[in-house]
């Protein structure tokens, strides 16, 4: 196995794990598409707090999952139904307010909102999916020694973090990039927000109908 530089307790953050947790984390999803219209919205300081925000949620999900809390989720219907359906209501509300902000890309024009706001509405977007601290309770393991202790859970957890900030702040830069160019046109900004719509609505319609199991 090629491996690359230990952590501080001695524990090797293998090539693998790295290269997976950057597949996981550039596949397109609710923080990348949050990440992309805060972008083009409000320039690269909405798009990097946007990734803030979603790296947060990342965090919370993964602390979720290193408690064990993600078997509550997974044993309670109604628990999971819950948190599941107000995941899809905050989806389809995004996609609704993006429709019909016909000045920006996001709720608000995120040239004027503040670092708070663009912070927690990336939080609630990535937060409210129960499938996430699930999918970390099955995906981290995978790449834990047997006899490890909770230190490389730790370790592994950051390095995901990590991974996850990397990635949306190369979405944020690579949407400033041509971020002017869009703006100048009225009807490619209509069709963006069009598009975002759409991919909000999408993701949580998507949510709404994947098993609960």
């Amino acid at each position: 196995m090629l491996c690359l530089p230990t952590f501080s307790g001695g524990t090797p953050m293998s090539f693998e794990y790295l290269l997976t947790a950057f597949i996981i984390c550039v596949t397109p999803g609710i923080g990348v598409i949050y990440t992309l219209s805060s972008t083009l919205g409000g320039g690269i300081r909405a798009g990097f707090w946007a990734a803030i925000g979603c790296t947060v949620a990342t965090v919370l999900h993964l602390a979720v999952a290193m408690a064990g809390l993600a078997a509550v989720l997974y044993t309670s219907a109604i628990l999971f139904q819950t948190v599941k359906f107000a995941g899809v209501a905050y989806l389809i509300w995004m996609a609704w307010a993006v429709l019909n902000d016909h000045e920006g890309l996001s709720v608000r024009p995120c040239a004027t909102a503040s670092a708070g706001r663009l912070v927690w509405r990336g939080i609630l977007l990535n937060i409210l999916n129960p499938k996430l601290p699930l999918f970390f309770i099955a995906f981290i393991p995978q790449f834990v020694p047997a006899g490890s202790s909770i230190g490389v859970l730790v370790e592994l957890g950051f390095g995901f973090t990590m991974m996850t900030f990397a990635v949306f702040m190369g979405y944020a830069v690579a949407a400033a990039t041509g971020r002017e160019r869009l703006l100048q046109s009225r009807r490619a900004m209509n069709w963006m927000r069009r598009a975002f719509a759409v991919s909000f609505a999408f993701l949580g319609l998507k949510l709404a109908t994947e098993a609960t199991r």
